[in-house]
């Protein structure tokens, strides 16, 4: 299938945007860091329109930090200069604050500088990673990728050792907190030691804590990253990671890499299951077993009502091709898919429509549609419509539901529970109500 590029290639202008930008993706990588202190190096709001996205979406204090440039600076003090100034300023200020690490990442005014970012870290005592993720290319989903790529390139040790048991995961983008964690206990239950890279599942999981929002508080540190080169397997899910993966191989040629364009749905997690099993020569836990029986009950069950409904899915291309293969498993009709960037998984999307586009675009196949599949914007255009069209949050923001980091769409039991949302959400639409 040939992807569009744009449904209105003369529009000068993105109208109810759903992408949004690579620092963002970048910024939320690095939070998924143990005592990691983000800093963007952009303008005071370009970071407090991330810090407030992330503040609303997840309901957490998030950990932000800038270089406080301005376009006056930028020019006449350099990049150098307001870097070295920032991370002096805020640890001074903050005398608590012990980052372990710095996530540099860069917006578009501080790359059309053209800022040696990777230079300075020569005049940096703490442990410092750099990623270039100008906002005027790409978006969130290629902005977390190129952060854990920059993390594995510039920090994993080469090394020729293999830990038999040790398994790495990389979650794409739009992976809520308990999903990585499902997966990684679904992943110890076989008896690997499981890491996941970013590992969002102990930093935005909705967890009260002291010193909430100062540092990044995931599940992995600096130390656990430069000994990544002796996994023994690496398990990518989205096409979005594949580049951090080789990076890793690079590290470590002897890695065997697993790669899963998703984990919704009955058939992808049969392989991933199956592969585990393989590799451990173990049988799975009781109870993954009765998942997947619930899963199968929970496609009959919800047959009737999605396989006679047409969708319209919007979103990051790695979680859109999951929701449409588990939505299509079942026998549902999707109408259009609008992604927020091109990716070549795009391609293997079987839908009447596949395109790169906003809300604008996207909203010409509401009109037809039982349920829509899209972030909180989606919501007032719904209700501008006659048809009665039903609606399922997914992606980046979810300002109107609490609890986002605990939705599970993942593995047979997240599958379950996205399959019943769904017939829920069509049973009024369906009825008349």
């Amino acid at each position: 299938m040939e992807i569009e590029l744009s449904k209105h290639e003369h529009k000068p202008l993105q109208v109810n945007p759903i992408k949004h930008s690579q620092p963002m993706g970048a910024a939320l990588a690095f939070m998924g860091i143990r005592n990691c202190m983000p800093l963007m190096h952009a303008s005071q709001g370009c970071a407090s329109y991330t810090k407030v996205f992330y503040t609303r979406h997840f309901n957490e204090p998030i950990a932000m930090y800038n270089t406080s440039v301005s376009d006056i600076t930028a020019v006449l003090d350099g990049g150098d200069y307001s870097i070295l100034m920032a991370i002096e300023n805020i640890t001074k200020k903050n005398k608590s604050l012990k980052p372990e690490l710095i996530g540099l990442h860069t917006t578009g005014l501080t790359e059309t500088k053209g800022d040696d970012v990777r230079g300075v870290g020569m005049h940096i005592e703490i442990p410092y990673c750099y990623v270039n993720t100008p906002d005027y290319e790409g978006g969130m989903q290629s902005g977390w990728a190129l952060a854990v790529k920059a993390l594995i390139e510039q920090h994993t040790e080469e090394t020729t050792e293999i830990k038999p048991n040790k398994l790495l995961i990389l979650p794409h983008v739009s992976m809520q907190p308990v999903e990585v964690e499902k997966i990684k206990e679904l992943c110890a239950g076989f008896g690997f030691e499981t890491y996941a890279l970013p590992d969002l599942s102990t930093s935005l999981d909705g967890y009260l804590s002291e010193g909430q929002g100062k540092l990044g508080t995931g599940a992995i540190g600096i130390e656990e990253i430069r000994e990544l080169g002796n996994c023994a397997t690496a398990v990518t899910i989205g096409a979005s990671m594949e580049p951090a993966s080789k990076a890793l191989l690079q590290k470590n040629p002897a890695i065997t890499h697993l790669h899963f364009d998703h984990l919704m749905g009955q058939e992808n997690n049969d392989n991933f299951v199956a592969a585990l099993m393989e590799i451990r020569q173990i049988e799975p836990a009781p109870l993954v077993k009765r998942w997947r029986g619930r899963l199968q009950d929970a496609m009959l069950d919800s047959h009737f009502l999605i396989g006679s409904s047409h969708f319209v899915v919007t979103g990051e291309p790695d979680m859109c091709i999951g929701i449409c293969e588990l939505l299509q498993s079942v026998g549902g009709t999707v109408d259009a898919v609008v992604a927020t960037n091109y990716s070549p998984v795009l391609e293997k999307i079987e839908a009447a429509n596949v395109f790169v586009g906003d809300l604008e675009d996207a909203a010409e196949h509401f009109k037809t549609a039982d349920l829509v599949i899209s972030n909180f914007h989606a919501e007032r255009l719904l209700h501008m419509q006659e048809k009665h069209t039903a609606l399922i949050l997914r992606g980046f923001p979810n300002y109107e539901e609490l609890g986002n980091q605990l939705k599970n769409d993942q593995l047979y039991e997240g599958s379950t529970y996205f399959l019943f949302e769904v017939a829920n959400a069509l049973r009024p639409i369906k009825h008349g109500a």
